[in-house]
């Protein structure tokens, strides 16, 4: 089925709403990158209800003819309104609160004719990786490759502390600075590394995610966009952080800690030089994507 831009009609369906309330996502924690992804307890909430003109941005048209297209349905006109707390373009997965909220309210309205896993993978074609979208989804941490994913709770035990600076980082962007070929000293490394992490979320045991974060395939060509993660990163490690990494693409950064996050958080500020970022403490969100009838 093709989809114009005007190929969304007013259908006559049941007057309600539905509001999906989608957590943020922090994605690649350093060494695995397009693969390992955390939810957050920060959230954003798409409210959608059938209308008689279409009323939405164009990420919520692109996700809508995706959906549509996927279940071979007419698609229909609705409004859709965006609220919440996560950040646009800092690296946090807001793009995946848009995509993944308007792909749930869809299938809530149209009888679910798509499972959560299908919703997911959906969420993850539109982004081209699947890192953000299955913990947004299924929540806790994941780990995720092309033919499955693999979710395991996080303890609110781990503290995630966040440097949000205020300048924004397009993904698009933050990619076409990669290099097409790593050392392969490198890419062991980061691979072993990002086993690690892997095997420190699977099994609770947190504190050996210290050293643990060190990356070679995206963020040393990143931080041109953050010329503060360096020493970002080493004043949360010397506050008592476990490690730091950029979060996604950034401009985020991210620190993991068991212990003292406010005064990581000071620290981390601090070493920035950045008067207008903002701070954050949180933990991980275990449960993911849910949606309601209003």
């Amino acid at each position: 089925m093709h989809l114009s831009g005007d190929s969304f009609r007013c259908i006559p369906l049941k007057k309600q709403s539905i509001t999906v309330r989608v957590p943020a996502t922090t994605s690649n924690l350093g060494p695995g990158f397009d693969c390992l992804g955390v939810a957050l307890k920060i959230y954003n909430e798409i409210t959608l209800a059938p209308a008689h003109k279409l009323d939405a941005p164009p990420m919520a048209r692109q996700a809508a003819r995706k959906f549509f297209q996927a279940v071979n349905r007419e698609p229909f006109a609705f409004s859709c309104k965006i609220e919440g707390n996560v950040p646009q373009a800092r690296g946090l997965g807001s793009s995946v609160t848009v995509r993944l909220g308007v792909l749930h309210a869809l299938n809530h309205l149209l009888k679910r004719p798509l499972r959560r896993a299908e919703v997911a993978r959906l969420c993850a074609q539109l982004e081209g990786h699947p890192d953000n979208a299955m913990p947004a989804e299924f929540g806790g941490f994941v780990v995720s490759r092309e033919s499955g994913r693999q979710k395991f709770p996080v303890s609110a035990r781990l503290r995630f502390v966040l440097l949000i600076p205020a300048f924004e980082i397009r993904t698009k962007e933050a990619r076409e600075v990669l290099p097409n070929e790593i050392d392969r000293r490198c890419a062991v490394e980061s691979c072993g590394n990002a086993c690690a992490i892997t095997a420190a979320f699977a099994s609770g045991r947190y504190e050996n995610l210290r050293g643990a974060l060190v990356d070679h395939l995206h963020q040393p060509f990143r931080a041109k966009f953050v010329p503060f993660l360096d020493d970002v990163i080493a004043a949360a490690e010397k506050a008592g952080a476990l490690g730091g990494f950029l979060s996604g693409s950034g401009s985020t950064v991210i620190a993991l800690t068991l212990r003292s996050p406010k005064k990581i958080a000071a620290a981390m500020r601090a070493a920035s030089g950045l008067a207008d970022a903002q701070t954050l403490i949180t933990t991980a969100d275990n449960h993911g994507t849910h949606a309601a009838l209003a």
